[in-house]
C-alpha cells in the first residue's frame, strides 16, 4: 500500500510534536516542518493527486573530492581586513 503524501506528513508532523514533549498551539508549525521535509526528501516529483512517486535516482559527482562517495566541503575561507589609513 503506497502512503499519501498528505499521510506522511501528518505522521511527521505527530512525531514532531511527540519529540517536543506534547506542546499546545504549534499544530501549523509542526505541519509547515513536516511538509517542508517531505518536499526536500521528494524533491517536488509528487503527482498532482498527492500520491507517494519513487524518487529519481541520485547522479554521481565528478571532480569533486570525495572519499566512499561523501563529498568533503571546500575549507572554510578567513577574510583579511584592511587597516584604516
Amino acid at each position: 500500500m503506497t502512503e499519501t503524501r498528505d499521510e506522511w506528513i501528518k505522521k511527521r508532523a505527530y512525531a514532531l510534536w511527540e519529540e517536543e514533549g506534547y506542546p499546545t498551539g504549534r499544530d501549523s508549525i509542526h505541519w509547515e516542518q513536516a511538509r517542508h521535509e517531505r518536499d526536500t526528501l521528494e524533491g517536488s516529483a509528487a503527482t498532482p493527486n498527492g500520491k507517494e512517486v519513487k524518487a529519481k535516482a541520485k547522479r554521481t559527482v565528478t571532480g569533486s573530492k570525495t572519499t566512499n562517495g561523501v563529498v568533503k566541503p571546500a575549507p572554510k575561507r578567513t577574510a583579511s581586513r584592511k587597516t584604516a589609513s
